[in-house]
């Protein structure tokens, strides 16, 4: 039997959607186990939340992989997607609700639940415009619709670390935590335009960004704990997709007023002449009807 290399290197990029999808099942085990008293410690909270993070860096390194032995494929989008769904939907829902949104009793299931369905929707979404005609996979653009639901599980896995590591009262805070969940929910269904950072090349402006985001991380870190810089990056990144999508909507509706006006003017223009026209019309009507009688 012939033994080919490149078949064999389609399962790489699997395996580590698959330690995806493992770390994000043993998060759900870990926020799930109760202990002896019913109830779920603050470390198995703060266990389930690092599986996330390294879900996430699971799902990062699989891509790049496909990427680099030119492996991608129509099975391997879908398969992402799925695994997605368990370790930044389920799981991260899951851990979220039971860290502090169940004392909001039904209200928290909802939300937790809200979020898991927009993570749904987004990559339902993501699968639709990312597949081509022929169901090959397109070449990643510049910007994702939507915000990834890598990001937004990051984001509340790091608060919940962040709150471990200085012992905070977040938990506790479930009102606070409940318009986060939502917030993330909106921006994953919304059609703001995310950075993919899949087309960075080399340059000044990239290395002026590295620099300051390093710095800012690291200033974020020494003042306040190291644990929060995580959240910095995550808050950074959305911010900047929320700022670049309103400075986009400000120059659209620039251009709109412009060209309206353009128009306007246009059209005001152009009946002054017709209306200049028309008197001179009439004008000279009545200096031929005046010449008439004088004539004959």
């Amino acid at each position: 039997m012939k033994f080919d290399l490149r078949k064999t290197l389609f399962i790489l990029p699997n395996l580590f959607t698959l330690s995806s999808i493992f770390c994000g099942f043993d998060a759900i085990v870990a926020c799930t186990t109760a202990d002896g008293r019913g109830e779920t410690s603050a470390e198995d909270f703060y266990r389930a939340a690092l599986l996330i993070v390294f879900a996430m860096f699971f799902d990062i390194i699989d891509g790049r992989v496909a990427r680099l032995t030119r492996t991608q494929s129509a099975f391997g989008v879908q398969i992402d997607s799925l695994a997605d769904v368990v370790s930044f939907g389920v799981a991260p829902a899951i851990l979220v609700y039971r860290w502090s949104l169940h004392s909001l009793g039904t209200t928290g299931l909802f939300v937790s639940f809200v979020y898991l369905a927009c993570g749904a929707i987004r990559l339902a979404r993501f699968n639709v415009l990312a597949m081509a005609p022929s169901g090959a996979p397109k070449k990643p653009g510049k910007h994702i619709v939507g915000l990834p639901i890598p990001g937004a599980a990051g984001l509340l896995v790091s608060i919940i670390v962040a709150n471990f590591a200085v012992t905070g009262s977040l938990q506790s805070s479930a009102e606070l935590i409940l318009g986060v969940v939502l917030a993330l929910s909106f921006f994953m269904v919304s059609t703001v335009p995310f950075r993919s950072f899949k087309d960075v090349k080399l340059g000044w402006a990239s290395v002026v960004f590295v620099v300051l985001t390093i710095a800012s991380s690291a200033a974020v870190a020494v003042w306040s704990h190291p644990s929060f810089a995580l959240v910095w990056l995550l808050v950074g990144y959305v911010t900047i997709a929320v700022i670049e999508a309103a400075l986009d909507i400000s120059r659209k509706a620039a251009r709109a007023v412009r060209s309206g006006a353009s128009r306007s003017g246009a059209s005001g223009s152009g009946a002054s002449r017709s209306g200049a026209q028309h008197g001179a019309g009439e004008a000279s009507s009545e200096a031929r009807e005046g010449d008439g009688p004088s004539a004959s």
